[in-house]
């Protein structure tokens, strides 16, 4: 059963019948649920299927050069061939050779009427350097597969900056010549609850947002649970026994993305020392990596792949541009895993320290702005055009400084000022809190315009407990509103 995704299927289907050749390009976070998506939506339709080797063990051998992957790329190719049927199969030479017998089996199985669904997975793998992968690819769509109107030809990668620029944005033989780009983002709240369900578990919304915390919503990562488990012996089971299954995720996540992961990895581990992040100078001070276009091009492809967001303070200018961690599994990963291998840890101990709580906290901002549709919808300003920032503003001798978790920007002149609280109970605000608050209203109502007003918002997991100071906030968003659609 396929848990969400129902906009996916019904694209997927709808191009299928399409009647016209059809180049889909389908990309996301690796282990978010791609293969199994086609494999599901196309049980019993698929022609021709083929995925590429992964290059985590290429890179383990000190003698494993890019010719001997390019041959062991094709002599892969050229058996999902013969499992498709092409007879007295040779290994071919280049890739032009493999996709000219690619459509030699193709044209066997071409019926008047039937659709020829054609899927490659993992499709950066098979570019391997000097390949020329690309080339063959191209005359494969362009010289044969987009003139048959009964050809689908669906590819996948979790390298989402290789699909961009070689797919999607590509400026040579493949301009414009995908027909649909479809990119899988791990689940909501909602998903992950509707998984929960499909698989019997008991568990409640308090300890689902507390997975989404550590695993962001990957499906993959969420098949590791086990229903007899609590939410802290699942957690001890997948991060911090001896064989548990995502201690290296970490590593082998980046080398399978990536053809320079150590640079990324230096990059995502820098940006876990700062919470808000850092512009780009201090960014490059922190990793010590060089200012050029290689470096842009490393940001550009850790944002395409969700790892981190580029955003600008509100009310900043460009030139305060900061870049951010934003994946949940690499911020707990980082924060609680790296350094404990090979540790006897217990989640159940460590869950009362200052360090988790603190972690709660910021991976509670990090919930709320995946779920800002779901924040609308609570505040009644779902079709209400709005912009969404952080605010952090240092103080000096003559201001004070001050964070807001999440700002609101509204069409209405309406600035939604979010404080994000997860907590085991309700919230209260004290009198030292009520000043906290003051202070930030004031400093924001200073930089909007004269005609705006801001409202002071909750979203806190129970709700906001009712004393003399409650009235500070106008609005309030509980942990289940989270969970809408």
């Amino acid at each position: 059963m396929i848990i969400g995704r129902k906009q996916e299927i019904r694209k997927l289907n709808e191009l299928y019948f399409s009647k016209k050749a059809e180049l889909i390009a389908v990309y996301g976070r690796r282990r978010v649920g791609k293969t199994f998506l086609i494999d599901e939506v196309f049980e019993g339709k698929i022609t021709f299927q083929h995925s590429g080797l992964s290059p985590i063990e290429a890179e383990q051998s000190e003698n494993y050069d890019g010719k001997s992957r390019m041959k062991d790329q094709l002599k892969h190719f050229c058996r999902s061939l013969e499992r498709a049927g092409l007879k007295n199969v040779k290994v071919p030479e280049s890739w032009l050779d493999a996709f000219y017998m690619l459509e030699d089996l193709l044209e066997e199985k071409n019926g008047k009427n039937s659709r020829i669904l054609v899927f490659i997975d993992e499709i950066q793998w098979l570019d391997t350097p000097k390949s020329g992968f690309m080339t063959g690819f191209e005359a494969f769509w362009n010289g044969w597969a987009c003139h048959k109107k009964n050809v689908m030809v669906i590819v996948c990668g979790s390298s989402s900056s290789w699909v961009l620029d070689k797919l999607i944005n590509n400026h040579g033989g493949l301009y414009d010549r995908v027909t649909c780009e479809m990119q899988l983002l791990p689940f909501s709240l909602k998903e992950c609850e509707d998984y929960f369900k499909s698989k019997d578990f008991i568990i409640s919304r308090y300890d689902i947002v507390q997975s989404y915390m550590m695993l962001g919503g990957i499906p993959y990562y969420l098949e590791y649970f086990s229903r007899e488990k609590s939410l802290a012996q699942n957690i001890e089971a997948v991060f911090f026994e001896e064989k548990a299954p995502l201690k290296y995720e970490f590593d082998r996540l980046f080398s399978s993305l990536f053809v320079n992961p150590d640079v990324m990895k230096n990059i995502i581990i820098a940006l876990n020392r700062k919470s808000a992040g850092f512009t780009r100078q201090e960014l490059l001070k922190e990793t010590g990596l060089n200012d050029s276009g290689e470096f842009s091009k490393f940001l550009k492809a850790l944002i395409s792949g969700g790892f981190i967001i580029r955003y600008i303070p509100f009310g900043s200018g460009k030139r305060d541009e900061l870049y951010k961690l934003a994946d949940p599994f690499c911020i707990f990963y980082l924060k609680f895993v790296k350094d404990n291998q090979g540790k006897k840890i217990k989640w159940t101990n460590l869950e009362s320290t200052n360090q988790v709580t603190v972690w709660k906290g910021l991976a509670f901002e990090n919930v709320c702005f995946n779920h800002v549709k779901q924040i609308k919808a609570a505040l009644g300003i779902a079709n209400v055009s709005t912009e969404e920032s952080l605010w952090s503003k240092r103080g000096s001798e003559e201001e004070k400084g001050t964070q807001i978790d999440m700002v609101i920007k509204r069409k209405d002149n309406v600035f939604n000022m979010c404080e994000a609280k997860f907590l085991s109970n309700f919230f209260a605000v004290n009198k030292n809190y009520h000043f906290v608050l003051d202070d930030r209203r004031e400093l924001l109502s200073s930089i909007i315009p004269k005609k705006a007003v801001v409202h002071n918002t909750l979203i806190t997991t129970y709700g906001l407990k009712h004393n003399e100071y409650s009235g500070d906030f106008v609005s309030v968003v509980l942990m289940d509103d989270l969970f809408a659609f």
